[in-house]
């Protein structure tokens, strides 16, 4: 895991950073020292770390993938020194800006929440990283069993969440801030416009927002490709090549050693919007996948899962769509053929710790599987849902801004998209007066009434079977249950009501349901991505989600809401965005969703580990810290290996959890080096087991 970490004391004068702080981080490389010090800890590329400096007291470090030239890391250096933070925000790929000017020190998030910036009060002034491990390591501290009683019971509701953390006196700065540190007291401040959620946007025409889409999209690609590379890793563990093994090939022998092919990777499988960065990587002018000046092609993956037999038209269909992309002499396609072993749920043992729990945890095996046959930079596709579809929410803002006839054609498909019944006709009916009631609820009542429905138990509208009328009917509310929260105690959904009933008064009023939810969704999707780097982590790999960055987050929110309400907006807006790229010949089926294989292979996957998962809540941690009864959840899961319609998320969220609570206290060690700091790892590191 890399991060960066830094303080800023309360001490001024000459005596600055004399009596700070004793403990150092571990491995790490200091930056700038006292009095306001920082550390770029972990295996960070050369390219991945750059410092612009116009004084000793004036300067900028940027962590990450930044396309920015130095000219225009001075400029926004020289902006930020006048109080302009949007110029720190602005530039192409993913990365952290930290500015210092005399003793104040700016800390800039990003707007979907994948490179998140942690706090906490230290020594008399501020700590900050963007880990929130290493801090909780530095002030030994406790769970927050609250936080994570709202992680699983209203995942995607920030009014549940806040800006805690699973540690108990860490933050975290919410998306689109900046944490500004002066003289150690900090500030959290926002440098994006926050009218748009109270009121329409401006409408941006369809042609000129798409056009918008394909610039940042192509944008984002180009500054991965255009970054150095490292040479890349030893064959083997002792630099030398472990020489011929019968029956294995290159990419065996990847696996083998743990290291990733060298250049730049995507994914062919997974979606439309994995496919399309493969593509637009492929296409730009220069040779894809340089690593050093020297040109390779680009490194295409499909995973094709063998293991479930319910879905094999579609593997096969999209096996076929990812061969006939791969013809592109550009493209050097792999096929990674997995079995049982690679199903949800496999392996669990093998998983690291992460920051925090997320679902991806039950999936890390199958992740890693797939990531090691790829390349050292590898695309993926995560987030592009989040910020390109529409969140039903968006037809009550249509409504509240009179488009009602764009609700045709999204009703009528929602009406066919569960197939023909008796009940298909009430459908758009139906949908139509359930965003009708959601435009007409006020904020508060509709965040006091989902905290009246935990306390309650009122869960009956929470899609079990995963049917699309009944997901967006759930959808269609100012905040819901989590698929989890069903099993959670009596006591654990009253404290998350609490949070709820208190946030529905402190909260603005005027806000628009489906820009607040939709911002909520990429949140999520968001921390879990980056759960997912953490616990998937291949050993000199990186994983670039250009879709989360802050330049294409930007360019989708200018979509109108009138195309993203269509159905297949999605697709059309990729393929509209090939187009103008170059890549007009895309196989038939390109687009088609891969829910239904997903939910086959959670379910196999359920089925092949139930002894195990029902052996780890024999004695949870969940249980002793009272967020679920374990009984409960051994019937749960059984019920749902045995193909009972239950909300497998949920499950998957209870089983992470527990995983990550326990990879959390079995550790030994800790982030910071020092006399106080081997006394706590001698003791057990950080939350020792009494602390739940």
């Amino acid at each position: 895991m890399r991060w960066l970490v830094g303080w800023s004391s309360a001490a001024t004068g000459p005596a600055a950073g004399r009596e700070g702080p004793t403990v150092l981080p571990v491995g790490a490389q200091l930056l700038w020292g006292d009095p306001d010090p920082l550390w770029a800890v972990g295996d960070w590329r050369p390219d991945e770390v750059r410092i612009v400096q116009a004084d000793p007291e004036t300067r900028l470090a940027v962590f990450g993938v930044c396309g920015a030239t130095d000219d225009q890391l001075r400029v926004g250096l020289f902006a930020a020194r006048g109080g302009a933070l949007r110029h720190l925000t602005a530039w192409p790929g993913s990365y952290t800006a930290v500015v210092q000017v005399g003793r104040r020190i700016t800390v800039t998030g990003d707007l979907a929440g994948a490179r998140p910036v942690f706090h906490t009060a230290w020594a008399g002034g501020t700590a900050y990283a963007t880990a929130a491990l290493p801090l909780a390591d530095l002030i030994e501290a406790s769970l927050d069993v609250g936080h994570l009683a709202a992680l699983l019971a209203c995942p995607d509701a920030p009014e549940a969440l806040g800006t805690g953390t699973p540690y108990e006196g860490v933050r975290r700065i919410p998306p689109g801030h900046a944490l500004v540190l002066r003289g150690g007291a900090r500030d959290i401040t926002s440098y994006e416009p926050t009218a748009s959620l109270a009121v329409a946007a401006p409408q941006t025409a369809p042609e000129q927002a798409v056009d918008g889409v394909r610039e940042a999209l192509v944008e984002a690609v180009r500054a991965r490709l255009a970054s150095p590379r490292h040479a890349p890793a030893p064959e083997g563990p002792d630099g030398l090549d472990p020489g011929p093994v019968p029956g294995m090939g290159p990419a065996e022998r990847r696996a083998a050693r743990g290291a990733p092919a060298p250049g730049i990777g995507a994914d062919l499988s997974g979606g439309s919007a994995s496919g399309t960065l493969a593509l637009l990587a492929a296409g730009l002018p220069g040779q894809p996948g340089t690593l050093n000046g020297h040109g390779a092609r680009l490194l295409a993956v499909t995973f094709n899962d063998r293991a479930t037999n319910g879905g094999r038209d579609h593997r096969e269909a999209e096996l076929e769509r990812a061969r006939s992309i791969a013809d592109d002499p550009r493209l050097r396609h792999v096929v990674v053929a997995a079995g049982e072993e690679a199903l949800p749920y496999a392996d669990l043992a093998s998983n690291p710790l992460t920051d925090e729990p997320g679902p991806s945890l039950t999936a890390a095996a199958r992740h890693r599987r797939r990531l090691l046959a790829g390349s050292a930079d590898h695309f993926v596709g995560h987030g592009a849902r989040q910020v390109l579809d529409a969140h039903p929410a968006r037809l009550a803002d249509l409504l509240m801004d009179r488009r009602r006839r764009h609700l045709l054609r999204p009703v009528t498909a929602l009406a066919k998209a569960d197939g023909p019944s008796a009940q298909s006709v009430l459908v758009p009916f139906t949908v139509y007066r359930a965003a009708r009631k959601l435009a007409r609820t006020p904020y508060g009542e509709g965040i006091a009434d989902t905290a009246r429905r935990l306390l309650e138990r009122e869960f009956a509208d929470e899609p079990a079977a995963g049917g699309a009328v009944d997901a967006s009917l759930a959808a269609l509310a100012w905040c819901r249950p989590g698929p989890a929260a069903r099993w959670l105690t009596g006591e654990a959904l009253a404290q998350v009501s609490a949070r709820l009933a208190e946030a529905a008064t402190r909260f603005p009023t005027v806000v628009r349901p489906g820009e607040l939810r939709a911002r909520a969704s990429l949140a999520r999707q968001a921390a879990d991505h980056r759960v997912f780097e953490q616990a998937a982590e291949v050993r000199n790999q990186r994983l670039h989600a250009p879709f989360l960055d802050n330049q294409v987050v930007l360019a989708c929110r200018a979509l109108p809401d009138t195309l993203r309400v269509q159905p297949g907006a999605r697709a059309a807006v990729l393929r509209s965005v090939l187009s103008g790229a170059g890549v007009r010949d895309l196989p038939p089926g390109w687009g088609a969703t891969s829910h239904p294989t997903h939910a086959a292979e959670v379910r196999a996957g359920l089925r092949s580990a139930v002894g195990e998962l029902v052996g780890l809540f024999d004695a949870p941690l969940l249980a002793d810290a009272g967020l679920v009864e374990a009984r409960v959840v051994r019937k749960a899961l059984r019920a749902a290996a045995e193909g009972e319609p239950l909300p497998l998320d949920g499950l998957a969220d209870l089983v992470s959890t527990e995983l990550w609570l326990r990879r959390l206290l079995a550790r030994r060690g800790t982030c910071w080096t020092g006399a106080a700091a081997r006394q706590r790892a001698l003791a057990g590191g950080v939350v020792p087991r009494a602390r739940l």
